[in-house]
Protein backbone atom coordinates (compact mmCIF):
# COMPACT_ATOMS: atom_id res chain seq x y z
CA UNK A 1 0.00 0.00 0.00
CA UNK A 2 1.13 3.61 -0.57
CA UNK A 3 0.94 6.03 1.73
CA UNK A 4 -1.16 9.26 1.25
CA UNK A 5 1.61 12.06 1.04
CA UNK A 6 -0.86 14.89 -0.26
CA UNK A 7 -2.91 14.94 2.58
CA UNK A 8 -0.24 15.36 5.12
CA UNK A 9 1.81 18.27 3.21
CA UNK A 10 -1.54 20.03 3.76
CA UNK A 11 -1.90 19.54 7.46
CA UNK A 12 1.37 20.16 7.88
CA UNK A 13 1.20 23.53 6.46
CA UNK A 14 -1.24 24.36 8.06
CA UNK A 15 -0.66 23.26 11.65
CA UNK A 16 2.74 25.02 10.94
CA UNK A 17 0.59 28.22 9.69
CA UNK A 18 -1.22 28.40 13.46
CA UNK A 19 1.57 27.60 15.32
CA UNK A 20 2.96 30.35 13.72
CA UNK A 21 -0.06 32.98 14.59
CA UNK A 22 0.01 31.25 17.56
CA UNK A 23 3.46 31.77 18.39
CA UNK A 24 3.17 35.65 17.17
CA UNK A 25 0.33 36.18 19.19
CA UNK A 26 1.46 35.01 22.13
CA UNK A 27 5.07 36.81 21.58
CA UNK A 28 2.37 40.34 21.21
CA UNK A 29 1.00 39.72 24.24
CA UNK A 30 4.18 38.89 26.34
CA UNK A 31 5.46 42.49 24.87
CA UNK A 32 2.60 44.32 26.12
CA UNK A 33 2.77 42.18 29.96
CA UNK A 34 6.51 43.83 29.83
CA UNK A 35 5.48 47.16 28.80
CA UNK A 36 2.61 47.54 31.59
CA UNK A 37 4.85 46.15 33.88
CA UNK A 38 7.69 48.72 33.05
CA UNK A 39 5.52 51.59 33.12
CA UNK A 40 3.74 50.56 36.37
CA UNK A 41 7.22 49.48 38.88
CA UNK A 42 9.36 51.97 40.25
CA UNK A 43 12.84 52.95 38.84
CA UNK A 44 15.59 52.90 41.71
CA UNK A 45 15.51 56.64 41.81
CA UNK A 46 11.84 56.76 43.04
CA UNK A 47 12.40 53.71 45.69
CA UNK A 48 15.63 55.38 46.80
CA UNK A 49 13.11 58.71 47.69
CA UNK A 50 10.40 56.51 48.96
CA UNK A 51 12.67 54.99 51.58
CA UNK A 52 14.14 58.05 52.49
CA UNK A 53 10.87 59.65 52.87
CA UNK A 54 10.00 56.99 55.32
CA UNK A 55 12.75 57.07 57.46
CA UNK A 56 12.18 60.86 57.88
CA UNK A 57 8.40 60.47 58.49
CA UNK A 58 9.51 57.55 61.11
CA UNK A 59 11.98 60.06 62.24
CA UNK A 60 9.82 63.07 62.53
CA UNK A 61 6.37 60.28 64.49
CA UNK A 62 9.20 60.11 67.26
CA UNK A 63 10.48 63.45 67.60
CA UNK A 64 6.57 63.79 67.74
CA UNK A 65 6.21 61.43 70.25
CA UNK A 66 8.92 63.15 72.44
CA UNK A 67 7.46 66.60 72.72
CA UNK A 68 4.34 65.30 73.35
CA UNK A 69 5.41 63.17 76.24
CA UNK A 70 7.93 65.98 77.58
CA UNK A 71 4.43 68.79 77.22
CA UNK A 72 2.68 67.53 80.12
CA UNK A 73 5.57 67.22 82.51
CA UNK A 74 6.61 70.94 82.35
CA UNK A 75 2.97 71.86 82.15
CA UNK A 76 2.21 70.11 85.61
CA UNK A 77 5.35 72.10 87.12
CA UNK A 78 4.60 75.27 85.92
CA UNK A 79 0.88 74.92 87.69
CA UNK A 80 2.39 74.38 91.12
Amino acid sequence: MKARTSGHTRDEALLINMADSIGSTLGVIAGRAHSVKKALSRGPIARKIKRDGRKHAKKRTSTGHKIKNQAPAASNTSKH
